[in-house]
């Protein structure tokens, strides 16, 4: 483990996840040590998973209202995005993507396949994001909306061809980090 001091600990919000305050030291590429400081969210682990129909070149994405997008610029607040959400205590994270899945699409989906894990904003917070790509069948009837009620989710579900996602990527109109990932992975190996 790296030689990392820290000096101060305070807690600054304990709302809904730890918000807290560190003062450190750590050494440079010569050994010095340097006074440093960050503010740390202790957000959980989470999964995301992309949701495709091979034979019918599709992908199914929610679309969900995100504040803090709409305070950095985001006229709507809105995103399209992979399916995805926190993992529960006890959960493995294949677990929680099936899950995830049924709760935001109302599809039984029974295996999903390991794309990746990433840090999702390494600067700031600790969430470590498993990601997962899942066949479905778009043939099949499903829902326009998803999400759980009792939680305030409102999730529009949105089918894309290829084409159509591959054409939004590379104009920049998908802005959620993890579709971006997931997407690009499903282009570039599936």
């Amino acid at each position: 483990m790296a030689d990392i001091q820290i000096t101060n600990r305070e807690t600054l919000s304990e709302r809904k996840y730890p918000l807290k305050y560190f003062s450190y030291q750590k050494p440079n590429a010569d050994g010095n040590m340097h006074n440093m400081e960050a503010e740390v969210y202790y957000r959980p682990d989470a999964v995301a998973v992309l949701l495709y129909d091979e034979a019918q070149k599709k992908f199914l994405l929610t679309r969900q209202f995100r504040m803090p997008t709409f305070l950095n610029g985001n006229d709507t607040g809105y995103l399209l995005e992979a399916c995805a959400g926190l993992i529960d205590e006890g959960e493995e994270p294949e677990q929680s993507a099936i899950r995830e899945v049924a709760e935001e699409t109302g599809l039984k989906i029974q295996e999903v396949v390991k794309a990746g894990a990433t840090y999702t904003s390494a600067g700031g917070i600790t969430e470590y994001l498993h990601l997962f790509v899942a066949p479905y069948d778009s043939s099949k009837k499903h829902s326009k909306t998803g999400g759980l009620p009792e939680e305030g989710e409102d999730i529009e579900l949105i089918e894309l061809n290829f084409d159509e996602a591959r054409q939004m990527l590379k104009n920049q109109q998908i802005k959620d980090a993890k579709t971006i990932m997931l997407l690009q992975h499903y282009f570039l190996f599936c």
